[in-house]
Order: structure tokens, then C-alpha cells, then sequence
């Protein structure tokens, strides 16, 4: 791959990026991407133009090329995004990308609205999210939201005395398996189970609220980023979700379709599942290949060949995009 890959007119296959986390897992990432799993490399930031929090570049992707996404990006704004996306949020991608691969449970934790993220850290963005279950171990579970209603003085307390069995006691355990998708809205506390992976779309912050730091995080300011629990805990949604949950997991829809729409908050980010015969409108995004091989028949950037395992970034300025072959991928894009 030539420095060409940094203009923004064709699809880039991307090298893997896993920087180093405090929870361990990555074996599943490993066994897709046909690679050596490390021990503490549970996530590949795809795409990347976001930084781990506190971080000065720790966490950005690199084009094949050694030119950083985000530089690229910045260097041919209109080629990769699009003159619509710039117009409404300059040259931010406005999406972050995962593969998330929890080889122990995740702690609990929550992440900041817009509103509070700007009020308090200083970021444009909060942290909704969403998960693609890609596989899950016999028995795999996440939590999800209170089961019922908590007040403040509670959740401070469990917080202050780190008592692990009442936040998890406290939380909706879901069963869940390959092919099911789930949203997370920004405040809700949640903590993924062991071998449970994933493709994880974010907007691009590395904003949590770690309300289960013990064990995890070498201290508690680690759990509130510096602003205090009594501020930080402002965030977290204590509603009780227990009648709601299918508002937030849905199960397997696999059909005929060769393009399915995966969750419903364009105003966040958008996600498609991908096969045969899928019709794909330009923009800016993010290319997971989950099985199969194929070809991508772009309009002014030629075919690209694909294989399971291979993540891609997808300019805008590639056009508009065909699926041929038996492959089956997640194509994850900007908010609408």
C-alpha cells in the first residue's frame, strides 16, 4: 500500500490496533483477524481518530502507509468525509469503532450524556453506544441498566464501599448470543460478560464513569476522571429498567436482506449488516468482515477484495459501493 492510501479515494485495509487495557481478553480477535492473541489486547480500535483518555495519541489507527488516520482525515477533509458530514461536524469522523473481546467480566461502569460530557470534561461528545454480538461462550451475559429505580445516596455508597455484589445485584443480567444487537444510551450502567464479543460502535470518546474501580483501576480517581464521585456520579442513570429491556437487545434477524439497518439512533451512529448484493451509499465508514469472502465493486475506486477477519476505512469519495461474494460483514457509519 502506497502513500495513495492517505487521500480518501479508496477503501483501506487496516492493521490491527490493540493498545493495551487493564482487563484482559483479545483471543477472539486474535481467531478472526488470523493473528497472535495477546493477553491484554481485549479491543481494536478500527478506524481510530480517538485517543485513550488522558492519552496524547495512544489509540489512534495508522494507515498501512505510517500516516495516521486522523492526519489523513484532516489533510483531505471533503475525500474521506463528504462536504454533507463536514458541514455538520467538521473534520471528525464522529465515530469510533471496536472489537471488543472480554476475556474476564468488565467492571461496572457508565459513560456521560453530550450535555454532561461538555459541562464537566470538556469533550463535544458523550459515550452512547451499541453492541454486534459476533460470538458468545455458553452462557454469556451482559448487565444491563437497575433493575428497578435506585436513589443517589445508594449508588454513592455501593461506589464508596465498592460493594461489587450489590451493583451487580442491583443490574439486569441478559443472556445473550451470536447475532444479537444491543444499545446502550449514555448513563446507563452496564458491564460486559466474560467471553462475550463484540463490534462496538461509540461516539468517539474514551469517557467512563468506572462506578466498580476495585480490582480494575489502580484508584479511585481512576473510576471518576478526576472530577470527584460526587460530581461524577451525576451522570449515571438510576432508573429502573426492568420493563424496558427490549427497547435495548434485540435478538437475531438474520434474513434475506442483503442490507439491514442494525439499530435505531441515527443521531448517535448507524450500523448495517452486510452481504451479497448489498447497495451501499457513499460515505465515511467502517468495514468489519465477520465470514466469507468477496469483492467490493466500488464507482470510482475499482474493485477491493475482502476476507473474513479484514476491517477496511471507506471514504466518502470512493462512491457508491456493491457487495458480490459470500461474505458477511458490519458496515458501521457516522451519525446521519
Amino acid at each position: 500500500m502506497s502513500a495513495d492510501d492517505a487521500l480518501g479515494r479508496r477503501p483501506v485495509k487496516l492493521p490491527a490496533n490493540q493498545p493495551e487495557r487493564f482487563y484482559r481478553g483479545g483471543a477472539a480477535i486474535a481467531a478472526l483477524r488470523g493473528t497472535e492473541p495477546r493477553e491484554f489486547g481485549p479491543e481494536d480500535w478500527v478506524a481510530s481518530c480517538t485517543t485513550l483518555h488522558g492519552k496524547r495519541d495512544v489509540g489512534l489507527s495508522a494507515l498501512p502507509s505510517g500516516t495516521l488516520l486522523r492526519d489523513a482525515v484532516a489533510a483531505h477533509p471533503e475525500d474521506w468525509l463528504g462536504a454533507t458530514h463536514l458541514a455538520r461536524h467538521g473534520t471528525d469522523p464522529a465515530l469510533l469503532v471496536k472489537l471488543l473481546d472480554a476475556g474476564q467480566r468488565l467492571p461496572v461502569h457508565c459513560h456521560p450524556s453530550d450535555r454532561f460530557a461538555a459541562a464537566h470534561y470538556g469533550s463535544r461528545y458523550g459515550k452512547t453506544e451499541a453492541w454486534v454480538v459476533v460470538g458468545a461462550a455458553p452462557g454469556a451475559s451482559v448487565h444491563l441498566g437497575f433493575a428497578r429505580e435506585q436513589s443517589a445516596e445508594t449508588v454513592a455508597d455501593w461506589v464508596a464501599r465498592q460493594d461489587t455484589p450489590a451493583m451487580l445485584g442491583a443490574l439486569n443480567e441478559v443472556p445473550v448470543r451470536a447475532g444479537d444487537t444491543v444499545f446502550v444510551p449514555a448513563g446507563l450502567p452496564h458491564a460486559i460478560g466474560a467471553g462475550v464479543f463484540i463490534v462496538e460502535l461509540q461516539q468517539p470518546t474514551d469517557l467512563s464513569v468506572t462506578l466498580e474501580w476495585k480490582g480494575f483501576l489502580d484508584d479511585a480517581a481512576g473510576g471518576h476522571l478526576g472530577l470527584g464521585f460526587e460530581t461524577a456520579l451525576g451522570c449515571v442513570d438510576r432508573d429502573g429498567w426492568a420493563d424496558r429491556l427490549d427497547t435495548l437487545v434485540h435478538g437475531d434477524e438474520e434474513g434475506a436482506a442483503p442490507v439491514r439497518d442494525l439499530f435505531g439512533a441515527p443521531e448517535f451512529f448507524r450500523a448495517e449488516r452486510v452481504r451479497a448484493g448489498a447497495e451501499l451509499a457513499p460515505s465515511f465508514g467502517v468495514l468489519v468482515t465477520l465470514s466469507g469472502t468477496g469483492v467490493l465493486r466500488t464507482e470510482h475506486a475499482g474493485d477491493v477484495p475482502v476476507s473474513a477477519g479484514e476491517t477496511f476505512v471507506l471514504p466518502h469519495a470512493a462512491g457508491a459501493t456493491t457487495v458480490d461474494g459470500d461474505l458477511s460483514a458490519v458496515r458501521c457509519l457516522p451519525p446521519a
